[in-house]
């Protein structure tokens, strides 16, 4: 917080060294080392407003890689229907790039996923082949690392040797599960294989607990930022400056005035460490797992959906008129009309705040979140015996 208040009282552009030397430094430290954490020994990186906007430089990225004439020529450049890739259970902005970059979302694929959530491989194999035989050019595939409902991770290794055969750009949306990159506990085997990818998105203002906004985007081809986005303006980015122009990183990006999201991880970094972070990860990663203990260990009051592979636990509560029932679809379609029953009496009491959502064919269940280190044990069981209190008469 105090690295957010120093960032607004500075007040500073981040689009050229002149302007912002300090911070620029400050970025390139903190993006090589979360480059080196991935498993890249060189690369590019930059902070972009979201993990929308990050996964979107990787399409732009990927599409400039294959058509390098796009940036000029625009449409006429690619002899073909382009076409990219996503996991059913993926983040939206996946499917935004495909609206807003051109494609169409008619040519983002959704890939079936299993009961676990995660990307089926020969599933993704067999939607390639159908559209290259019908003359699609499909060139972009991104994996989800933590999705958003269940926090299922995509089997990296199996897409990657995918992509390989196709000769297909691999992305990994690690948004919310990149911050187990930081754990040597959960890194495996959730995010084995990650080094392999073309590009990776990774918000620590999600599990890392990074103040709003704080995503980046790292690239395993040094350069390729420039080479996609760079308009050379003449009035902001003259190549005779006084210092190394590498250092103005206003021309590798989009947008032109771009806000200093770096000072406040550097900060963090700097006082908790990088095992500081690891204990961090840890510390919700067990939360979770006491969280379903405790599940388990009143199955008569909670059903739970799956072993989660994150910090999301998906769960149904379970009211004494339904607790002597042998679980069916007819029993999970109630359930699922109780959650939002529920949430309501969550609300009016203002106790707790735990998200629900149906998923496919799965109605209605609770999907709690532990991403603050704040929370103990005592907070989990407290929600769990809330829960209880509020659906007494259910």
């Amino acid at each position: 917080m105090a690295g957010e208040w120093l960032t607004a009282t500075a007040n500073t552009n981040m689009f050229t060294y002149e302007i912002a030397p300090v911070f620029i430094l400050m970025e390139n430290v903190v993006l090589t080392k979360m480059r080196e954490i991935i498993g890249w020994k060189t690369g590019d990186s930059i902070f972009a407003p979201g993990g929308s906007i990050s996964n979107m430089y990787a399409f732009l990225a990927a599409r400039h890689k294959m058509f390098p004439g796009y940036k000029e020529q625009g449409l006429h450049s690619i002899k073909g229907q382009l076409v990219m890739y996503t996991s059913n259970q993926s983040h939206y902005s996946i499917k935004s790039c495909a609206s807003v970059c051109g494609l169409g979302t008619e040519n983002c694929v959704e890939v079936p996923s299993d009961e676990r959530g995660r990307m089926i491989p020969s599933e993704l194999e067999r939607l390639i082949l159908e559209r290259k035989s019908k003359g699609h050019i499909p060139f972009f595939v991104s994996a989800t690392a933590g999705t958003t409902v269940l926090g299922a991770f995509d089997p990296i290794n199996d897409i990657a040797d995918i992509c390989e055969k196709y000769k297909m750009w691999l992305h990994i949306d690690a948004a919310w599960g990149g911050g187990l990159l930081l754990s040597r506990k959960y890194r495996y085997p959730r995010l084995a294989g990650i080094e392999r990818a073309n590009s990776v998105t990774w918000n620590p203002h999600k599990l890392m607990g990074t103040l709003l906004q704080c995503s980046t985007i790292h690239f395993r081809e040094n350069g390729i930022l420039i080479s996609c986005n760079q308009m050379s303006a003449e009035y902001l980015f003259m190549q005779d400056k006084l210092y190394d122009v590498q250092y103005d990183t206003g021309d590798k990006v989009i947008q032109c005035g771009r806000h200093n999201d770096v000072f406040k991880l550097w900060l963090q970094w700097r006082a908790k460490g990088t095992e500081g972070f690891e204990k961090h990860m840890d510390h919700l990663m067990e939360l979770s797992e006491y969280m379903v203990e405790k599940i388990k260990a009143s199955s008569d009051k909670y059903y739970l959906l799956l072993e989660p592979e994150m910090v999301n636990v998906s769960f149904w509560y379970v009211p004494k008129r339904l607790r002597n029932i042998p679980h069916s679809p007819k029993r999970a379609e109630s359930l699922g009309k109780i959650t939002p029953i529920l949430k309501a009496k969550m609300m009016e009491a203002g106790t707790l705040m735990v998200g629900y959502q149906p998923l496919n064919e799965i109605p209605n269940f609770f999907r709690n979140i532990i991403s603050s280190a704040a929370v103990t044990k005592e907070d989990v069981d407290f929600l769990l015996s809330e829960l209880d209190r509020l659906g007494q008469d259910l």
